[in-house]
């Protein structure tokens, strides 16, 4: 275990982005993402990172990104940290296994979710209206149960500190143009289906994620993160039991721990226990092994 980064200050890179999770440096033609281990819930950051979640994400992404290049081009450049511009080598050994160099694109206004099962804020938007984000669903439905097929559910993508709210498919066509709104669905349905195989073979169920594109010299293309626990609900398939919520390789659990305080899921975060720190940290570390047997 490596010592947790919690964030990246690199004198002589120009930060652009702090976010929940990447801080993002603007190289000119090129930017430099690094993933943190800094982990957040409801929105809020926490104040204990997950040692090695940086690297557990950044190793996912890679590997999925690499299982989809025939869909959709993704944004990254190289993730060797020896093929960096000269101004990033002074900070090899923070970026080694937690950093991509990627193509600059232009991100879309709206990120695309896209759910196979009835779980999350899904389920209780079912039911409350028998209906996810307004497509109408069959009645009867239990928690966690497996949808006939996946549904496109794009949100809005909120500042830090604020949340996402979901739309139509017709409000997301008004913000980022009706042909790149219908190519990122499409895209998002074929990763996800791809990647809902995948991930059978290796006994994980991939109930939901949610992707970004960006739109580079004129071609849509998959940026930010791919199928990772942060952006995925991943459960394990041979404790799989639809009627209430699922044990998972994700930040789930760090969410039901969250619920059992007095707190108004509001900053500031409550400390962590070390035994959640922990636990947290192993069932990212599981998720990569499993998927792309991988240990860190």
């Amino acid at each position: 275990m490596t010592q947790p980064v919690k964030q990246t200050d690199f004198p002589g890179l120009k930060l652009i982005s702090r976010g929940k999770v990447r801080d993002i440096y603007d190289l000119g033609e090129t930017l430099l993402m690094v993933t943190s281990d800094r982990i957040s819930a409801f929105d809020v950051i926490m104040n204990e990172p997950i040692p090695d979640k940086g690297a557990v994400l950044t190793q996912i992404s890679k590997f999925w990104f690499a299982q989809m290049e025939d869909i959709i081009p993704n944004h990254i450049i190289s993730t060797d940290v020896a093929d960096y511009p000269a101004e990033c080598q002074p900070y090899a050994d923070v970026l080694a296994g937690r950093s991509m160099w990627v193509k600059k694109a232009q991100p879309l206004a709206a990120e695309c979710i896209v759910r196979g099962y009835v779980s999350g804020s899904g389920w209780k938007d079912y039911k409350a209206t028998g209906s996810i984000c307004g497509i109408k669903l069959p009645e009867g439905l239990k928690e966690s149960d497996r949808l006939a097929e996946p549904i496109f559910t794009p949100s809005t993508k909120a500042e830090l500190g604020t949340h996402d709210e979901n739309i139509s498919f017709d409000e997301m066509a008004t913000i980022c143009g009706k042909e790149l709104a219908e190519q990122a669905r499409e895209a998002t349905i074929k990763i996800y289906c791809r990647a809902r195989d995948i991930a059978a073979q290796k006994g994980i169920i991939i109930a939901d994620t949610k992707f970004e594109f960006g739109v580079f010299e004129g071609k849509l293309i998959i940026i930010d993160e791919c199928l990772t626990p942060d952006s995925s609900r991943f459960w394990p398939a041979d404790q799989y039991q639809p009627g209430g919520p699922q044990p998972s390789f994700d930040k789930q659990f760090l969410r039901d721990y969250l619920e059992t305080l007095d707190w108004g899921k509001t900053a500031p975060a409550p400390p962590l226990p070390e035994e959640i720190v922990r636990k947290t940290g192993e069932k990212y570390k599981e998720a990569l092994f499993r998927l792309a047997g991988i240990s860190l």
